[in-house]
């Protein structure tokens, strides 16, 4: 990891910018979930995850999960979500295992760096429009570090979080912005056109999961289109 890369993590784990989502994340770890009373919980901000590498995809989901990521201290780690999303990532060759359920188990990613729009979980697991702006600028200096080709936008949260980071960014967008949806695809174009692109995917919610909204095969199908929107963004 770059020194850059490791300053920005240390400055999202210290983060403390939003009162309600500090005394939510540690109420959670405080209090913890019966199948968990033995784990001493993360409770702070939960830092991005993978290859830092640039030229990657860079998968963007909404906030850590109460007793998976602020449990664990890693994204998509320990719970429903990132069962899902790592057995996903191992079929694809992108995650060296299948499970993932601690920050020292060993998992690497490749070709791949895992975020959030909101690094603390949030009640009610819906963070406030303020307090994904002041999460903002951490999306945005990871992105500029890491420069992937694609993003891969779990749920319409992120994909208005990776749009916004666009505009930030001085992209010029359509109006009305593009509209979020599975499959959904916006690519960079003009002077812009190193931009990454940002492809839109069904968020891997045990909700979407279990309901058959979000089912394995329609979520392997959108990760092959992003690794291979990856790899033609790389042609020259």
């Amino acid at each position: 990891m770059s020194g850059r890369l490791a300053a920005l993590e240390s400055e999202v784990i210290a983060c403390r910018a939003c009162p309600r989502l500090v005394a939510w994340r540690e109420e959670v770890a405080r209090v913890k979930r019966r199948a968990y009373r033995e784990w001493e919980y993360w409770g702070r901000a939960v830092p991005g995850f993978g290859d830092p590498r640039p030229g990657g995809v860079y998968v963007l989901g909404l906030a850590p999960g109460a007793h998976g990521g602020n449990r664990t201290g890693r994204m998509f780690t320990g719970d429903r979500s990132g069962d899902f999303l790592y057995a996903a990532l191992h079929r694809a060759g992108i995650a060296s295992q299948a499970v993932s359920r601690t920050r020292e188990d060993g998992l690497r990613l490749r070709g791949a760096f895992i975020s959030n729009a909101a690094r603390c979980v949030p009640p009610g697991n819906r963070p406030e429009p303020e307090e994904l702006r002041r999460c903002s600028g951490f999306l945005d200096r990871e992105v500029e570090l890491l420069r992937p080709r694609v993003i891969l936008a779990l749920g319409a949260v992120a994909w208005a979080s990776a749009l916004g980071m666009m505009e930030r960014a001085g992209h010029a967008l359509p109006r009305p912005r593009p509209a979020f949806g599975h499959g959904a695809l916006w690519e960079p174009a003009g002077e812009g056109a190193r931009a990454p692109s940002v492809l839109g995917c069904y968020h891997v919610s045990q909700q979407n999961t279990q309901t058959g909204r979000l089912t394995v095969a329609m979520f392997d199908e959108v990760l092959k289109r992003a690794l291979e929107l990856r790899e033609r963004r790389a042609s020259p």
